[in-house]
């Protein structure tokens, strides 16, 4: 039984090892999302083989030998299918799917990209079971039953009662006598984050897009999820107007309609006034887009909301700026102008995939 436990660990560090490898390909696919459950995720591998050696003689003459010429096809050689479309002969390659935990993908991926540890910002007390027995009660199980105070009750009811004799002492605690620990309850701190997903979903940004903010999404929630104890999130999309959706709905919903960024920022800042406040909860907002929007009246009304009223409440605002056939991109330029020293506004543009795993150290490399 210890040999089969230590060769499985063996081969789960084994497989960490592949998938540290190869963690910036699978940051910048979304080979993972369609796999991930409620705590784990499954992880394809290719099929790890030792080297065997076989005794006997080589049947082949070498790399290039034997009958045939020049540009012949070989015959069997290759497992594909033969010239009318038939199925192949030989053994196909093999992927191993592995079950790996998010906390442990987590951890990997701060290591890949360096990321330091969150200090929480907003704090609750939430009560919870203390871990240590130093409470009574009158009810439990025998287990737990405490022997010392039980005795002291029953020697407490016989002396009140007047049936204590020194001659012959005897005390027998009875049912109400009985005491047993119990764990009390105490508050702790526990530190609670809020994502804030914003989206620009009209006509400019296209099915391309949506899956680099649906990657980047992934990640970005893994990661902090393993940094809280308690994590919400909450969907944003907006074109000229908008409006709170599910998960589904955010990476699949298009519009035709105009950009009006505004509009998101007016309504993240409401949740937050309204439900989330910033004593108890870290905030982070991210928003994606193409960077267009409809008139430079409204980017000066995004930059006032974010300066006087986003920023001060939350951890850090997160703008990233997906490169778009349609779009122009001069909303980064304009947020970089206006808050470009504001230390928690971090702005990235993503011309491809490529640059998922560097846009994801600037959003949460700096440990706010």
């Amino acid at each position: 039984m210890f040999r089969i436990e230590a060769d499985r660990a063996r081969f789960r560090e084994i497989v960490r090892g592949r998938i540290r490898a190869d963690l910036r390909r699978y940051v910048s696919s979304s080979e993972l999302i369609a796999r991930r459950g409620e705590h784990t995720v499954s992880v394809p591998v290719p099929q790890i083989e030792l080297p065997q050696l076989r005794f006997g003689e080589n049947p082949r003459s070498g790399v290039g030998q034997g009958p045939g010429g020049k540009g012949e096809p070989v015959q069997g050689e290759c497992g594909g299918a033969a010239e009318g479309g038939g199925a192949g002969e030989q053994e196909g390659q093999h992927i191993l799917e592995v079950e790996v935990e998010l906390g442990e993908l987590a951890e990997m991926l701060g290591h890949e990209l360096e990321l330091p540890n969150i200090q929480p910002r907003g704090r609750r007390e939430v009560p919870c079971e203390g871990g240590r027995y130093s409470g009574l009660r009158s009810a439990g199980p025998d287990s737990l039953r405490h022997f010392r105070r039980t005795y002291r009750e029953a020697l407490k009811r016989t002396l009140a009662s007047g049936q204590w004799d020194p001659a012959h002492p005897r005390v027998v605690p009875v049912r109400d006598d009985q005491r047993y620990r119990s764990r009390r309850s105490a508050p702790r701190p526990d530190a609670s984050a809020l994502i804030v997903h914003m989206m620009d979903v009209s006509g400019s940004m296209g099915r391309e897009q949506k899956e680099i903010v649906r990657i980047q999404a992934f990640w970005i929630d893994t990661w902090l999820r393993s940094q809280y104890h308690n994590l919400e999130v909450v969907y944003i999309v907006h074109d000229a107007v908008a409006k709170q959706v599910d998960q589904e709905q955010f990476f699949h919903l298009r519009e035709s309609g105009g950009t009006k960024i505004s509009s998101a920022y007016e309504l993240c800042l409401k949740l937050v006034q309204e439900r989330y406040r910033p004593e108890d909860w870290n905030i982070y907002p991210f928003h994606y887009s193409d960077g267009d929007n409809w008139s430079a009246r409204d980017t000066e009304r995004c930059v006032a909301l974010l300066r006087d009223e986003l920023v001060p409440r939350v951890n850090q605002f997160c703008y990233g700026q997906v490169k778009s056939a349609y779009g122009s991109g001069q909303f980064k330029k304009d947020l970089d102008e206006a808050l470009g020293r504001e230390e928690r506004v971090v702005t990235v543009a993503v011309a491809e995939r490529a640059d998922i795993p560097d846009s994801i150290r600037r959003f949460l490399g700096q440990g706010r």
